[in-house]
Parts: C-alpha cells; sequence; structure tokens
C-alpha cells in the first residue's frame, strides 16, 4: 500500500483536500487527530506533559488545557522541544500502528510538519497543498482570528513555501473553486491507485 504524505503551510486547505480523498473512501491517517487522542484523560502522554510542564495545565474536569499549552511553548523553543521529544514518538508509532492494519491501494498521512520533522521518510510521496502567502494569511485571519504579528510567529516555525515544494511529488494549488481542487484530487486519486498497482505487480514478480 502506497503512504502519500500530505502536507502544506497553515492556511493551505490540507483539511479541504483531506476531507475530498476520504469522500472517495481513501483512509486518513491525521497525526493532530492523533495527537489530540494520546492527550486525552487516561494516556500516558498526558501523565508525561504534566510530569514535565504542572498540574496547572490540566482542566477542573482533568482534561489538558492545549491552548494554555500552546501558549506556554510557543515562544520557548526548549520547552517545545521537550513536548515534541514526548509526543513525536507516539505519534509516530500510532500512524504506524494504523497504517499496517489497512488494507487499501494506498492512504493518505497528514503531517502538517512533514517537512521541517522529517517525517517525509515515512512516506512514498509527498503531496503539497500550496497557496500563496497572502492568501493563507487571509485564511487564518478569518479562521481563527489571530493578528499579524501571531501568524508571522507560526510561520516562521514552518518551512518556507519554496522549502515545502521541494521536497513534493505532487502539488495541489489551492487558489481557485473548491471544484477545481476537487478534480485535482480525482485526477490524482487515480494516479495513486495506478502507482499502487504497479507497485504489487513490481512485488508480486519478485
Amino acid at each position: 500500500m502506497l503512504i502519500i504524505g500530505l502536507t502544506g503551510g497553515i492556511g493551505s486547505g490540507k483539511s479541504t483536500v483531506s476531507e475530498l480523498f476520504a469522500n472517495l473512501g481513501v483512509p486518513i491517517i491525521d497525526t493532530d487527530a492523533i495527537a489530540r487522542e494520546l492527550v486525552s484523560p487516561g494516556h500516558d502522554a498526558l501523565e508525561k506533559i504534566i510530569v514535565a510542564f504542572g498540574k496547572h495545565l490540566l482542566t477542573s474536569e482533568g482534561e489538558l488545557d492545549r491552548g494554555r499549552l500552546r501558549e506556554l511553548v510557543f515562544n520557548d523553543p526548549q520547552k517545545r522541544e521537550t513536548l515534541e521529544a514526548i509526543l513525536h514518538p507516539l505519534i509516530k508509532q500510532a500512524a504506524l500502528e494504523r497504517i499496517r492494519k489497512l488494507d487499501h491501494h494506498y492512504c493518505i498521512l497528514v503531517v502538517p510538519l512533514l517537512v521541517e520533522k522529517g517525517w517525509y521518510t515515512m512516506v512514498d510521496r509527498v503531496l503539497v497543498v500550496d497557496s500563496p502567502l497572502a492568501l493563507q494569511r487571509q485564511r487564518v485571519k478569518q479562521r481563527n482570528g489571530l493578528s499579524d504579528s501571531q501568524i508571522d510567529a507560526i510561520l516562521c516555525q514552518q518551512a518556507s513555501r519554496e522549502q515545502r515544494l521541494g521536497y513534493a511529488d505532487d502539488v495541489i494549488e489551492n487558489t481557485q473553486s473548491i471544484q477545481h481542487i476537487e478534480n485535482e484530487v480525482n485526477t490524482l486519486h487515480r494516479k495513486y491507485r495506478e502507482l499502487s498497482r504497479q507497485d504489487s505487480a513490481t512485488k508480486n514478480c519478485e
């Protein structure tokens, strides 16, 4: 089974593209969703985070205050590295376990920091959802209500548009209508299914 790594900068439209693939019956492994599961009550990751950063990160219901944690690590590289050291191995393990259980032509592995954290080594192809920086900013402002300085801080932690495209095997330019994006996804769906068949045929001949 082919593993397609889906990535893109903030506000590029990764969620839209992954939903369109899901509508075609393609399995979606979303690392952000896995991260949310791992920090829910009763999981080891939550206990490790509380040990590392303090009980003040828990709500009155015993859940992780993800917003407070985000603020705590956002401008502190050392704390961010500590958090990533706790979460990233667990996220990767969970993602691989879910992939191994799949029986499909291919799957989509959604990793926002696929390039930045080296996850491109896990996948067979990298699919980048690309948008001009000005359009990304506009979408993030409308969706999250962040200020320019907050958006700048996020962008500084991500790979540049040029760096990301340098790793791309396939690119969807999210600058037009949803119908255009859907057509692009349908084209890639056919392509990935064919690549999967070719890969299976090659392995059967070995």
